[in-house]
């Protein structure tokens, strides 16, 4: 699904990501690990076509990013950033903005199905016509991954999707990350903090140092050297 070739990017003069190269499949949840500044947001907005890379290549289905459009982009990429803000709308409607690559001159049926459908996948269908401003932070971060499915992706980003939630909702919502990844067939890449959640709930890793790949793969490169030297403690 996701292919990226010694990928160079940053924000002006400034280079951020140094070669990074890694490859991710349909439905597999990979967790983006590393200390502040490494660069793993910076990964996520050339992946979602925000920022542009100054050498290499990200090729999604054996396509080039850069042949895509906007609007290409926003139907086969969802983007989750960190901060999600309620809105004073209800549960449906904040859901159905996600609908906004596919919408034509007026919303149809099949927008209000898919979303329905999204409230029912993320367990939010009884929430319907409650209001955002209404909601517990677990609660609202479901709503925005529900309106970010709505646009149907094929590629799910996600930038520190639990890091302000409660020990329950985080493990709810990474759960409810992982079974989507994997019944709606897509990819997913999550920045992540918390080594025990990324763990639990991921095919596998990518370890960022200084803008560089330190490590890829499964669970066999969560040793106790490549951890030490991510985040320079001393780890048993």
């Amino acid at each position: 699904m996701i292919r990226i070739d010694q990928l160079d990017c940053g924000y002006g003069n400034r280079q951020v990501l140094h070669r990074i190269s890694f490859n991710l499949q349909q439905g597999e949840l990979v967790s983006v690990l590393g200390m502040n500044g490494c660069g793993k947001s910076t990964l996520l907005k050339c992946i979602n076509g925000l920022l542009q890379p100054s050498r290499g290549e990200i090729r999604i289905n054996d396509q080039p990013l850069r042949h895509l459009s906007r609007q290409e982009l926003a139907r086969t990429i969802g983007y989750l950033p960190q901060n999600t803000q309620a809105i004073d709308c209800t549960v449906f409607e904040a859901v159905l903005i996600g609908r906004k690559p596919h919408l034509g001159w007026q919303v149809t049926d099949n927008d209000l199905a898919e979303t329905a459908r999204m409230l029912r996948l993320t367990g939010l269908s009884g929430y319907a016509d409650r209001s955002t401003l209404q909601l517990s932070g677990g609660e609202l971060q479901r709503v925005a991954i529900a309106r970010t499915l709505a646009q149907q992706p094929s590629i799910l980003l996600l930038d520190e999707p639990v890091n302000h939630l409660d020990i329950r909702s985080q493990i709810d919502v990474m759960a409810l990350i992982r079974s989507l990844t994997k019944q709606l067939g897509i990819s997913t890449i999550a920045v992540m903090h918390d080594l025990n959640m990324a763990l639990r709930f991921s095919d596998s890793f990518l370890m960022m140092k200084e803008g560089t790949v330190l490590a890829t793969g499964g669970r066999e490169v969560i040793t106790t050297d490549n951890i030490r030297e991510l985040y320079q403690l001393q780890v048993v």
